[in-house]
């Protein structure tokens, strides 16, 4: 397997992943703006969606979309407890906490990279950035993770996400359980070997 990456990007959250489950997982750095690999391979005739994350499969076959791509990490490892098992509620639970930092945080935090974005876009997306940070905040001030009392695929993704409010501005002051939770998860020796190879240490929440 291979992942395609950009560092801070997405696809951090499964490298995080691979890690935490002992999976050892070559990776590609991929160009975002330019479209191509640190091998000089055009990206797009790898992945036709254009951007990270990207798992080569050893089949042959290339797995996208972040939210599959950690399943099926966790899966291969199911030992590690990063993913409930298949069928069960709590996979449910898992993927609708997935589902939620898909759709309400990571999709509204896109146009605040741009820098042609109009101030009342970016003031209207923080401002819905924020709302949709409350339930995150009310879940983590009961319980130390976002689906139950052990770390899982949920957490790397909420923490990859949430380390983007300091390059848009966003201030998360007003969140002291999000706030313990990027330090808990940063503190990690997976998460810390994950941030130090994509030269992010210093970045971190």
């Amino acid at each position: 397997m291979k992942l395609f990456y950009s560092p801070g990007a997405c696809s951090l959250s499964p490298h995080i992943v691979a890690l935490e489950a002992g999976i050892e997982l070559p990776l590609e750095k991929v160009d975002g703006k330019a479209k191509h690999t640190e091998t000089g391979t055009d990206f797009w005739q790898i992945n036709p969606k254009g951007y990270v994350p990207a798992l080569a499969l050893d089949n042959g076959e290339l797995l996208t979309e972040g939210p599959a791509i950690v399943q099926y990490l966790a899966d291969l490892r199911p030992e590690s407890g990063l993913a409930p098992a298949n069928g069960t509620l709590a996979r449910y639970r898992l993927q609708e906490m997935l589902g939620y930092i898909n759709s309400e945080l990571h999709k509204t935090y896109s146009p605040l990279f741009k820098p042609d974005t109009p101030e009342q876009t970016r003031a209207e997306r923080k401002d819905y950035l924020l709302r949709r940070y409350r339930l995150i905040e009310d879940v983590l001030s009961k319980q130390p993770w976002l689906v139950g009392d052990h770390f899982t695929v949920a957490d790397a993704y909420l923490f990859t996400v949430t380390n983007w409010a300091r390059h848009v501005d966003l201030d998360l002051a007003g969140f002291p359980a999000l706030l313990a939770f990027q330090k808990r998860v940063a503190e990690r020796p997976a998460v810390r070997t994950a941030l130090e190879a994509e030269g992010l240490t210093s970045k971190a929440a």
